[in-house]
Parts: structure tokens; sequence; C-alpha cells
């Protein structure tokens, strides 16, 4: 892990450079171009709320109340997480090209993808704060959100590193990716209020870091304080871990990346 990250240092100027060429890229050719990044947040919470206000209205906890800007505080930065594992399968297959010139460090690819992702996060996180503010939910447990944002990013680039290794040698994760983040998404409380779940469904919630990460955006944001701090807390264990174990991952598959793509 300490080897990929005096890689990343040295490689920072690259990285920016990739980030930069990535947003471009994204919507090149587009006529509203980086407007787009507010627009997208706005289509999803019209579309999530028209969903799960009109077409499927059931009874619901008043902690979840206005219940479309409860998911929006949560669908916001899952998309960021599903976004940068979904591109990361192929990211490596896709620049096979750069993966094969010597001196071109392979984890950076991942890396920008996550990196990319966390910006189009970052720009949809105004439109959030602007609807929180509007309906009278901005508190001051906003100001902690770097906390879940840097344990989300510390687990998503560990991820990040060993799906994107893992993809080169077995294509089939791809097609089994999408299904694993679907369910995974249900199974972590972003249409539905942690709180009320109990029993042996609260345990499985309880041991996805990203039940933990979701629920400290819903508290600071929407609920506008935050005592989940053992949850973060084992969250930010799981993230480091996860992180290490993605790194010595890729690097042992490092040699093998170029034959492979």
């Amino acid at each position: 892990m300490l080897r990929q990250i005096r890689t990343l240092l040295r490689y920072r100027l690259l990285v920016q450079s990739l980030v930069s060429r990535e947003l471009k890229a994204r919507y090149r050719g587009s006529v509203l171009g980086f407007l787009w990044s507010f627009v997208n947040p706005l289509l999803l919470l019209l579309t999530y709320g028209l969903v799960f206000t009109f077409m499927l209205p059931v009874d619901r906890s008043p902690e979840t109340q206005p219940y479309f800007l409860f998911i929006f505080c949560g669908i916001l930065p899952w998309t960021w997480f599903q976004s940068s594992i979904a591109e990361s399968a192929g990211v490596l297959i896709a620049g096979g090209n750069l993966i094969k010139k010597v001196l071109f460090p392979a984890e950076v690819l991942p890396v920008v993808t996550v990196l990319a992702n966390l910006v189009h996060f970052l720009l949809g996180l105004p439109i959030l704060l602007a609807f929180l503010a509007w309906n009278g939910r901005l508190g001051a447990g906003a100001l902690l959100l770097p906390l879940p944002l840097l344990v989300q990013l510390v687990f998503t680039l560990g991820l990040a590193l060993f799906v994107s290794a893992l993809t080169v040698h077995f294509r089939d994760v791809q097609n089994i990716l999408s299904h694993v983040l679907q369910v995974w998404f249900f199974a972590t409380p972003i249409i539905y209020f942690y709180g009320n779940k109990v029993g042996p469904f609260r345990k499985v919630l309880q041991m996805n870091p990203m039940a933990h990460v979701m629920v400290s955006y819903q508290q600071m944001l929407f609920h506008g304080g935050f005592d989940h701090w053992k949850g973060l807390t084992l969250a930010g264990v799981a993230a480091f871990l996860t992180c290490v174990v993605g790194a010595f991952f890729f690097e042992r598959l490092r040699d093998t990346l170029a034959e492979e793509v």
C-alpha cells in the first residue's frame, strides 16, 4: 500500500491531468457540458421522488419526511460509489495501451475513475444542500460531512483497485458486478430508515460498511446532528483494511496485467 501511495504522489500531476481529461470527455459534444453535473442530481431527485412518493406510496416513519429529500441524501453518495466500482471493473482493459508502456503506473487508472466520480458527487452536493436549506433541514451536522466522505473515498479506492485487477483475469466480473451492486443497494439503508430495522436484517446492515456511511450522511445532512460515531468508526476500520487488501492484491497481479489486457 505504501508503494501505491508513493507512486500516486509521484504521479499526482498525471492523475490530475487524467481526471480533468475524463471529466471533459464525459460531456464532450453535449450542449449543456458541465451543467449536466448539476442537472443530473436534479433529474435523479425528480425520478426517485415521483417513484417513491406517487407510484409506490406507503406509510413511512416521520424520520424520513420529506421522503424525496431523505433518499436524496443517500442516492447522491451511492451514485458516486456505484459508478466508481462499475467503471473500475473495465478501466484497465480499456486503458490497455497505457498499461503496456513500461513507465506507466497501472494503479493510476482506477484511482482516476474514483476521483472523477468524486468530482461529480461534489458538484451535485450544492444542489442537495440547497434543497436541505430550503426545507430547513441544513444544520451544524453538515460540518462533519468530510468524515463519511473520507471513509467512503478510502473504501471505494480499495474496492476499485481490487475489482480492476481481478477483472483483467476474470472478465465475468463485469457481468456479476452489476447484480452485486444492485443487491448491495437494497442491503444499504438508502430508501428506508436504518433505525426501524430490527432482528437479523439489522445485523446484516451492521456488517455493511456502506450502511454506516449512508447513515452518517443522513444524520449529518437530513437530521442535522450526528451520534453514529461507533458505526462510522467501524466503517473507517473496514475501509482502511479494504484499501490495504486491494492495494496488496493489485500489487500481486501487477506483473501479469500487461499480458492479460
